[in-house]
């Protein structure tokens, strides 16, 4: 005979279900401002909002800040309210959300990747957020306003703004933006007002001509060259703070001024202009010159080699794959172009972009005693690194340039021609996620390759030995440094062809630019490497390098996944001050990667829980195919980066 429920209890329970039953608003709605409550630390500032559960379009208790229409969130305005932490990961789910603004407080860390994606207004101004702006703003195609001002936004804007067809304020000021203004303003065809003052933006503001706009405020900037004369009649000019071009200008431009005004006609007549078509000539002839003198002073690029599976030299010459145009998560991007409609694949498309490889090649040719100058002799306060096969350095010039120089072994090579097959040969491998080789040396004793300086150090820096007052690396950029890795051995396995070897594989060849894009470093080294557990270290090593011809591409994918653990965990790949039993990262944990309770522990706690569970799950399933013994169990790199584009996709609304 079935027991019978008290009275109370079966009305308790009648009185919940009939609750869930009535709650008016959208769950996905409800689950995200619960991410987003519990990521700004619980403020008792918003009054009726909660952690879990809760009805903010039904409840009695109005929650602060939230208008609703129906059974959807239509508007978050949080504006001023001294709110700190972060705006959490789940904000894409919010698909009715037209106005967010969480402007005037203290939140910090980067832009959340995933914002409300059919938003109107979205005003984040007056806070601490960091980083650059998101991608995802760039598909936002019903976006109005937008005002990233009073924050601590850096690095160069990328072509994004091609499918903002609505966008009519733009507000970038008071950041630590630099670079020149991207060409795919120019598609911004509603834009009225755009304010860009106190920023490092350089260059020419050409691309502002093709625009109806009404208020600008471009002060205190680095611009150059002349002010179109298509921008003096709106109603308001500010370009003050600039170091503008001098004397006359050209047809169609105004001069600059250092007041803020440019409204005053240039009428310096035919004098003017001759002068003008003077300099440019004598600025012509000089660059002319100089071309001529520095491809003198190269040595010319004849042939290179790649790396066979065992990881061997060969002096045959590569030949690359031709590349598909699309764009990069690195620092170079094409021009963007007007498209009809939003490709599905726009985000995937936007990280495989790589530069042509048969693009023309120029490296400098520099001088021992250039480089000895600029490194301190290479002195010991210079040294960046030190591995089995160089010492790095950081090269320091008056003129602000700053380098990384790797001072090789030179009894390494048989001779400057044996040097100049490892130039060549690493000279064609550009991507936008691989460190780019600029120059070289070349003479008796000294053979060093030179290249870009990543400001931000190495990954295992960053995750490793950071201290208590650096900066974590989100959720969103850690997915972002795997992927970007991945893209570049990707490219190395599978676009050049032959195939290309790289075998040392680790956090410390993983280098972060100042937006914290990933370049993987030492790239067509593979033959220094004979002895792999000796270059890589312990923890990174696949089980079956046991010799050095038993290295395959297959090995690149096994350290690869070991990148990803330390990712995932913050830990080391070995550390020799635990228990002997606990030392290796990879046996470890990889009995754990598919249990959702062991792995949130597992997570690094400076992640502070903000992550989504399914994009962490997925994350972890990729490492353990990865870090598999058997070598053709693990997948290729391409298949690596097809998985991991599943934990980033734009319009995954599970994250």
């Amino acid at each position: 005979m079935a027991r019978r429920r008290p009275p109370l209890v079966g009305l308790a329970v009648l009185l919940s279900v009939a609750a869930s039953a009535v709650a008016k608003t959208d769950q996905p709605d409800v689950a995200a401002l619960n991410v987003m409550f519990t990521s700004m630390n619980k403020p008792s500032e918003l009054s009726g909002w909660k952690a879990s559960g809760g009805d903010p379009c039904g409840d009695e208790d109005e929650w602060k800040g939230i208008e609703c229409s129906d059974s959807s969130v239509t508007e978050i305005n949080l504006s001023g309210l001294g709110l700190s932490g972060t705006l959490g990961y789940q904000l894409s789910s919010l698909k009715s959300v037209t106005k967010f603004d969480v402007s005037k407080n203290n939140f910090n860390g980067e832009i959340p990747y995933q914002l409300p994606p059919n938003v109107v207004q979205l005003n984040l101004q007056g806070n601490s957020f960091s980083g650059g702006v998101p991608y995802s703003i760039s598909q936002m195609a019903d976006l109005e306003t937008l005002n990233l001002g009073k924050n601590h936004l850096s690095g160069q804007l990328t072509d994004m703004f091609s499918q903002l067809p609505k966008l009519s304020t733009l507000d970038l000021s008071f950041n630590r933006f630099s670079g020149n203004l991207p060409q795919s303003f120019q598609y911004l065809k509603k834009l009225k007002t755009l304010n860009l003052e106190s920023n490092q933006f350089s260059g020419h503001i050409d691309v502002l001509a093709k625009l109806k706009l009404e208020d600008v405020n471009l002060k205190n900037n680095k611009f150059t060259g002349w002010i179109p004369k298509k921008l003096k009649d709106i109603n308001s000019l500010e370009t003050g703070g600039n170091p503008w071009s001098s004397g006359s200008a050209p047809p169609g431009m105004e001069k600059g001024s250092s007041e803020g005004s440019s409204n005053e006609e240039d009428d310096s007549g035919i004098n003017g202009f001759a002068i003008g078509a003077m300099v440019i000539t004598v600025l012509l002839a000089a660059l002319i010159l100089l071309s001529v003198l520095r491809r003198n002073h190269s040595s010319p690029v004849s042939s290179h080699y790649y790396m066979d599976e065992s990881g061997r030299r060969d002096s045959s010459a590569i030949d690359m794959k031709p590349l598909e145009h699309s764009p990069s998560m690195g620092s170079r991007t094409p021009p963007a172009v007007p498209r009809k409609s939003i490709s599905d694949n726009e985000f995937e498309n936007k990280l495989n972009y790589s530069r042509r490889s048969t693009d023309p090649i120029s490296l400098m040719n520099h001088s021992s005693s250039d480089l000895q100058a600029a490194t301190g002799n290479f002195h010991s306060s210079r040294q960046l690194g030190q591995g089995t096969i160089c010492r790095v350095f950081k090269a320091k010039y008056a003129d602000g340039r700053v380098l990384a120089v790797k001072k090789l072994d030179p009894l390494s090579f048989s001779g400057s021609s044996d040097f100049m097959d490892t130039v060549n040969g690493i000279s064609k491998l550009r991507h936008g996620n691989i460190s780019e080789l600029v120059g070289y040396c070349s003479e008796a004793g000294h053979y060093m390759l030179v290249y870009d300086y990543q400001r931000n150090g190495s990954l295992y820096e960053f995750l490793h030995l950071s201290d208590d007052y650096s900066r974590p690396l989100t959720w969103d950029t850690r997915v972002r440094i795997a992927l970007g890795t991945a893209r570049a051995l990707e490219y190395l396995h599978g676009i050049c062809s032959p195939p290309v070897i790289h075998k040392n594989v680790k956090s410390s060849n993983v280098l972060l630019d100042a937006d914290l894009n990933p370049h993987l470093s030492d790239c067509g080294l593979a033959f220094f490497y004979e002895d792999t557990s000796e270059s890589l270290g312990p923890g990174y090593s696949a089980p079956e390098c046991t010799k050095p011809s038993a290295y395959v591409l297959k090995s690149d994918v096994y350290s690869f996944g070991v990148v990803m653990l330390e990712l995932l965990t913050g830990r080391k790949p070995y550390d020799s001050s635990k228990p002997r039993m606990e030392q290796c990262l990879v046996k470890l944990v990889t009995s754990q990667l598919h249990d959702s309770d062991a792995l949130e522990a597992l997570a690094d706690p400076d992640l502070r829980g903000l992550y989504p569970p399914k994009a962490l799950s997925r994350f972890a399933d990729v490492i353990a195919l990865c870090v598999q013994s058997d070598p053709e169990l693990r997948p290729s790199m391409s298949e690596v980066v097809q998985a991991l584009l599943r934990c980033v996709h734009h319009k995954n609304s599970n994250w």
